[in-house]
């Protein structure tokens, strides 16, 4: 019973931006993640009716140079008291676009702040291995990165492999046979999945959201002593023709809900905004 009687405070709060950079914000430790990410937003410059395409994740930068983004921040969540029972994890407050559809990109090219977050994501993502460009690509946008042009660095990133996706950290599925590991990529109407085959070789598989009939997170708890607790992911999938369930073991299971809930989401609303035409 006592557990939502949080005592209300102030306190510091940093939200953190793609380039390493954070703002510090004098909060009260009862402010809801959509207040936070509000008031962030507006001391950036960027106008109000830009931020529904923001939102605050909880992430963390490893020594070996990868990112992990642990979760979506509910609009309700309180960050500051989630940071605090999550102290372990080492995790930071940021921000990042919330939006799956790369082509969403075009409304938020003409405000400033909104230009630079989406910048600062798009060369975070290709320092971090998020985006896969050719040889001929980075040549070209380190070109365009030592003439400062944002827009034209931005244009080409926006051509390279996996640009709009969530790469997921190295998980374990049961596809095509059991415990084999796998990197995933959620983005552009599909779970893209990288398999590493018992036989050491690889294989790439993309399972389309179009085909997918539902799926369900479900909470594992430790498998042993003193380890992070596992989720399960599991989805249902139509593969010629036969219904399959396929599954997932991924501590990121509810992000992976939410990018599927809303490219779901985005596409209805791209389908009746088409229809309407």
């Amino acid at each position: 019973q006592d557990t939502f009687k949080i005592q209300t405070q102030r306190a510091f709060l940093d939200v953190y931006l793609a380039d390493g950079s954070n703002i510090r914000l004098d909060i009260q430790t009862s402010d809801t993640a959509e207040r936070i990410l509000e008031v962030t937003l507006c001391k950036m410059g960027l106008s109000g009716e830009l931020i529904k395409y923001f939102s605050l994740f909880f992430f963390q930068d490893h020594d070996d140079g990868a990112l992990s983004v642990v979760k979506k921040v509910a609009e309700f969540e309180l960050p500051y008291v989630s940071l605090q029972s999550m102290k372990e994890l080492h995790c930071k407050l940021g921000i990042r676009k919330w939006y799956m559809d790369p082509s969403l990109d075009t409304l938020l090219m003409d405000c400033r702040a909104s230009l630079n977050l989406l910048y600062m994501q798009a060369v975070q993502e290709v320092k971090r291995n998020w985006v896969k460009p050719t040889e001929g690509q980075m040549q070209e946008l380190e070109l365009l990165q030592k003439n400062a042009n944002k827009v034209k660095s931005l244009e080409l990133i926006r051509e390279m492999r996996f640009y709009g996706y969530v790469r997921l950290d190295p998980c374990i599925c049961d596809y095509p046979e059991q415990s084999c590991s796998a990197d995933i990529y959620v983005g552009n109407n599909e779970i893209n999945c990288c398999i590493k085959l018992p036989t050491n070789q690889t294989k790439e598989v993309s399972f389309k959201i179009n085909r997918l009939r539902s799926w369900q997170v479900t909470f594992l708890g430790a498998t042993k002593d003193g380890e992070e607790d596992t989720l399960e992911f599991r989805f249902e999938y139509n593969d010629s023709g036969t219904w399959q369930w396929i599954i997932l073991y991924t501590k990121q299971a509810f992000l992976l809900s939410s990018c599927l809930k809303k490219m779901i989401s985005e596409h209805m609303m791209k389908a009746a905004k088409e229809g309407q035409e």
